[in-house]
């Protein structure tokens, strides 16, 4: 399994030197650029807010959508918080897990999902599951935006939805690297881009969009640079902008995920490259 020298362009933020490495060792020519900054868990005061509504009993079921998201709610009402009180309130409550990472999170807290929620683990199959529920006080954990269309579907329902969007991540004090991914992008200038996180998309177009550059990046990565998409809500991230993933893995993992690409990026290019895909206006 090799890129056979393919320009692989990453936008990871938390282990830049590891991917780097990692791509090197597929036989890839790396470009990281860091995309994320953490920010701080004291600036989130939208947290706290929700935090005193669930210990007020505000809410009947609590629906947690990343492990990513969970733990950095987990930490932040840990800063103000007993964690006991935060684990006692969500007893109170019927837990839904989207997948493993928030079970994982929510196990070494000492709760179980109440709701099993079947693959491919994105909110169209959770909308069925709470629907036969009878309880209709539904606050949802989401992770950088909140997302409408989950929300109006479980509101048609005759659930009262309570959205919390943990904006965890800024853009990097730093800027220049992702200013020049994106410039390599419309350039043409990589063959496979590599998304691990849907902040990754949002952060790039950003940066692009003051670089008048977004349709260039949108054209490129439709018609001629290969999309690796770690899973289903960075999926669902790019289709948001009519962008389709190339290779994605069976299981959202990283390293699941380079082994993929790695294995069918050549093919990828060659017949992405040779199709007629739609044109940004």
């Amino acid at each position: 399994m090799s890129f056979s020298g393919l320009r692989v362009l990453s936008m990871e933020s938390r282990r830049p030197r590891e991917i780097e490495a990692l791509i090197v060792r597929h036989g890839g020519l790396p470009f990281v650029a860091p995309s994320v900054e953490e920010r701080p868990i004291e600036a989130n005061e939208e947290i706290f807010a929700w935090a005193e509504r669930l210990f007020a009993g505000d809410f009947d079921v609590a629906v947690f959508m990343t492990g990513a998201g969970l733990a950095y709610v987990r930490d932040a009402i840990a800063a103000r918080y007993p964690l006991k009180r935060f684990v006692e309130a969500l007893r109170g409550t019927t837990v839904v897990s989207r997948g493993p990472q928030p079970q994982a999170i929510l196990n070494g807290l000492g709760l179980n999902g109440q709701v099993n929620v079947p693959e491919p683990e994105t909110w169209r199959e959770m909308v069925p599951l709470l629907a036969a529920c009878s309880k209709r006080r539904i606050t949802l954990q989401e992770y950088g935006k909140a997302n409408m269309e989950f929300a109006s579907a479980l509101q048609a329902l005759g659930a009262s939805v309570t959205s919390l969007a943990v904006h965890r991540w800024e853009l990097p004090g730093n800027v220049e690297p992702l200013r020049e991914a994106a410039r390599r992008i419309a350039a043409r200038d990589c063959d496979v881009v590599v998304f691990t996180t849907s902040v990754q998309l949002a952060h790039l177009l950003r940066v692009a969009a003051e670089l008048e550059l977004e349709k260039s990046v949108l054209q490129a990565l439709s018609r001629d640079l290969v999309i690796a998409s770690v899973g289903p809500i960075t999926d669902e991230a790019l289709a948001e902008r009519g962008l389709k993933p190339d290779i994605s893995p069976a299981h959202p993992r990283m390293g699941a995920l380079m082994r993929k690409a790695a294995e069918q990026s050549v093919e990828a290019m060659a017949r992405k490259r040779a199709g007629a895909l739609p044109r940004f206006s």
